[in-house]
């Protein structure tokens, strides 16, 4: 099982009454993240009010892994969900570059010679 990653969250100049919703909400996806790419050890999401949007900015960083996002919608459960979905799409390029990219270099080295 992996360890659980280090949580961040930043609410800057920003007062919503369901705060606490947000945040286990917001640790509740990044642990399920950090199973599915157990190289990530944390995450840091920040919420700024921008007029009348939410700004969200998300960072995952790990063992050879470091990747940034953001959003921005009227409401900051819809504008977190999008930062989360950009940082796992983000994570499964990184995360299959890394695992396919050796495959394939195996796959073009020419096969060994077998004895005859």
């Amino acid at each position: 099982m992996a360890k659980n990653p280090s949580v961040v969250i930043h609410f800057k100049d920003l007062v919503i009454e369901d705060q606490e919703q947000i945040k286990t909400s917001i640790e509740k996806r990044c642990e399920a993240l950090a199973e599915e790419f157990r190289e990530v050890s944390r995450f840091e999401i920040t919420l700024t009010e921008a007029g009348s949007s939410i700004d969200v900015h998300g960072h995952a960083t790990g063992k050879n892994t470091d990747v940034a996002t953001h959003a921005a919608a009227g409401d900051p459960g819809p504008a977190t969900d999008r930062v989360l979905d950009k940082i796992e799409r983000q994570l499964r390029k990184v995360h299959d570059k890394r695992i396919f990219s050796q495959r394939r270099d195996a796959q073009k080295s020419p096969p060994k010679r077998q004895g005859s």
